[in-house]
Formats: C-alpha cells, structure tokens, sequence
C-alpha cells in the first residue's frame, strides 16, 4: 500500500466531504417538484454555493480516479469513506457544534475501523476476471439493487427516502470506481482506440450523472444526516464487492484475518452512522411549513435567511 496511494485517496475524501456540505445547503432549498427530476441540476447551477460544492466534488473523483490508477480498490474506497469526517469538521465550524463522545466516538470508529480493515485483509491485485458472467452478474447485483432503492423512494416526503436514495447513490459510486480502474487499464494497456470503443466510460459517465441526481435529490429530500451516512456506508461497500468480484482484488482469507475485517467494516459502518447523526450535521429546512417563494431561493443577495 503506497504512501501516494493514501494520500490521494485522503486528498480525494476532503474535496469530496467539503463538496457534499455546500451541495446539500443549496439542494434543500430547491422546489420539491425537481425532485428526481433533471431539472433539479438545471435550477441549482443558478447557485454559486452549489457549483463550488460541484467543483470540489469533480476535484475529489479526479484524485479518487488517480488513486485507483495506483491502487486496488478494495484499499481505496475504505480510504475515500473518510470523507464523512471532513463534512463533519465543515458542519461543526459552521454550526459551532462540539465534537462530544458521539462525534470522537464516530471518529475513532471510523477511523479505526479503516485500519482494521486495511491490515487484516491486506488487500492487493490480481488477474482480473475474465468470466463474463460473474462481471455481469456482480454489475447487475449492485445496479439492480440501486435501481429498487430508487424506486422505493419516488416520493420527497416519504419516510427513509433520503437513506434510500443515499444508499442507491452509493452503490452506484462504488460500481463507478470499479469502471473508472477497468477504463484506466484499458487506457494505460491498449490506448484511446480501445478506451473509446468500449462500453466502460460511458457506463461511468452514465452512472456518475445518476448518481449526481440521486445525490442532490436525497439532499433535498431531508437533513445531511440521513443521506450522507448511507452514501458514504455504501460506497465503499461496493465498491469492494467490485473490487473482489470482478477486478481480482484479493484480500487474506484465513479466519482471523476476515474475522477483523469484518470487525473493521463495521466498525466503518457504526462510525458513519454516529457522525451522520451529530448535531453538527445540518438538519435542513422544514419543508412542510415552507412557502413556494421560500423553496425558489438561491444563494447570495436572493436569499433573505
């Protein structure tokens, strides 16, 4: 595991934490009929904040994409669940909110459980699988899955809907990271000819603008706290699964060694949830009692607080 490696998929983390924060600010205030629409993107390019939020966001796939052209992807997406806790030091300066046991807790789960993963499993590279079917199958299993959680979730003001479109999100982040290293190899293996002639970018451009909809349609949906838990949770689970099914990541297999991964994974998990749910995350606007004016708000002079 390269040192480069870590710090790229730290870099990447950061822009994306700070980048959700500052999506999820302007997301909330967009009017409830964009919900899972295309239109949702449209109104809130109007947005200085969201754009912002957008650039940091493309600036911390561009280091994820760098990081996965260096390692496997079953050590970066656990390094790219980090991202909760810079959202978390965004939240906290701008709410003035205290760590408290909850958020050291949170923190030290995550963080270790990062860790314990990272060492007991030892993930590294192999021969790709070349089984078609068990490619289609695991990118079917993971899509498929996406699209349930989205179609159980149409409605802005239906209960869970913001974890379900965060969860759906995430899988398709995870399975997008995997198709982002597959399109390097081709890339780096064969060049532009064979890069361009195969379905795997275009199926991370799909997913990526997919994923982006769901995303900021969770956000509008409900509080940071209930969406971006179960993004970052998912995600890199995912992108494991990917990662060990189909691109030959292997990781140590003795039961010691995948008792503390499973430990580390959950640990992961427990920690996501502690922070998500700190009093630090912002909890967004009541959308019930909100006026159609008050919906329509943008950012800047527009916004009358």
């Amino acid at each position: 595991m390269s040192v480069l490696v870590i710090v790229l998929s730290v870099g990447a983390a950061c822009c994306l934490g700070f980048g959700f924060v500052l999506q999820q600010d302007a997301a909330r205030r967009a009017p409830l009929r964009d919900f899972l629409s295309p239109r949702l993107l449209l109104d809130l390019m109007r947005v200085p904040s969201w754009l912002f939020g957008i650039g940091l966001m493309v600036c911390g796939m561009v280091l994820g994409a760098l990081a996965l052209g260096q390692g496997e992807v079953s050590v970066v997406e656990p390094l790219l669940a980090t991202n909760l806790l810079f959202a978390m030091a965004l939240s906290r300066h701008r709410t003035g909110q205290p760590l408290g046991r909850q958020g050291w807790g949170g923190l030290c789960l995550l963080a270790g459980g990062v860790a314990a993963f990272l060492l007991a499993g030892e993930p590294r590279g192999g021969d790709a699988v070349t089984s078609p079917l068990r490619h289609w199958l695991v990118i079917g299993g993971v899509a498929g899955l996406a699209l349930i959680l989205t179609a159980c979730a149409r409605h802005p003001r239906t209960r869970g809907t913001p974890v379900m479109l965060g969860l759906a999100a995430g899988l398709l982040y995870g399975l997008q990271d995997a198709l982002t290293r597959v399109s390097g190899e081709l890339l780096t293996e064969d060049g532009w000819g064979a890069l361009l002639t195969s379905w795997q970018p275009y199926a991370v451009l799909v997913m990526g603008l997919t994923g982006l909809l769901l995303v900021q349609s969770a956000f509008e949906a409900g509080p940071l706290r209930e969406s971006l838990p179960a993004l970052t949770a998912a995600q890199p689970l995912s992108g494991i699964v990917c990662g060990i099914g189909f691109l030959g990541d292997q990781v140590r297999t003795d039961p010691a060694a995948l008792a503390w991964q499973a430990v580390g994974l959950a640990a992961v998990v427990a920690g996501i949830v502690l922070l998500g749910l700190h009093p630090a995350m912002p909890e967004g606007r009541d959308r019930h009692g909100s006026t159609a004016a008050d919906r329509l708000m943008l950012d800047g002079p527009h916004d009358s607080g």
